[in-house]
């Protein structure tokens, strides 16, 4: 049941040696699930993986989680955490900078790229009219990070109405990584 779980029903009979090093990582996976626990702690499961067992890991790490078991996954492979992971601890010599979903940590990094024939007009008019964390232009293009939550068609219509039309909006949001590394660095003082 559990070799089924892991995908490695085919080979029960090989032996250990013969296999991959993907195989390895989804048997000892099969074995921490052999008395059905409550919670499942993985240490860097995906450690040294091809990008085929990285996919394969991640794919069994959610159905084991689908099933009801709760998996404590420890990893500085922040973009696997994002994907895998709801929630998120983030810990720096034993004090939490950070507790909580994953989506609201990185839903709380959205910003704008925005482009059209006058940027200066647009910084002057997003400095006057909303609440601006940051506005730079880089590479002819504006990123500007809002301190509150912002749809990309209520900012495109402001700017239509002042007369403003854009050849580039995008709405973007930062990485669990970039999200990280500025979480880390403003605590590192």
């Amino acid at each position: 049941e559990k070799l089924e779980i892991v995908g490695l029903t085919d080979r029960k009979d090989s032996k250990f040696k013969t296999y991959s090093l993907g195989m390895k990582q989804r048997l000892a996976i099969a074995s921490a699930l052999l008395n059905d626990p409550e919670i499942l702690i993985l240490d860097e499961p995906t450690n040294g993986l091809d990008p085929q067992g990285i996919i394969q890991v991640r794919d069994i790490i959610r159905f084991i989680a689908s099933q009801g078991t709760t998996i404590l996954l420890a990893s500085h492979l922040l973009d696997e955490v994002e994907k895998v992971c709801s929630h998120v601890l983030v810990l720096r010599f034993g004090e939490i900078l950070y507790n909580g979903k994953v989506d609201e940590m990185t839903s709380k990094s959205n910003y704008f790229e925005l482009q059209s024939d006058n940027n200066n007009l647009i910084i002057d008019l997003l400095k006057n009219n909303f609440t601006v964390d940051t506005i730079s232009e880089v590479d002819g293009k504006i990123e500007v990070y809002f301190n509150q939550e912002l749809e990309a068609s209520t900012l495109n219509r402001f700017l239509v109405e002042k007369g403003i039309y854009l050849n580039h909006l995008v709405k973007r949001k930062l990485s669990l990584e970039n999200q990280f590394l500025a979480l880390t660095n403003q605590n590192n003082s």
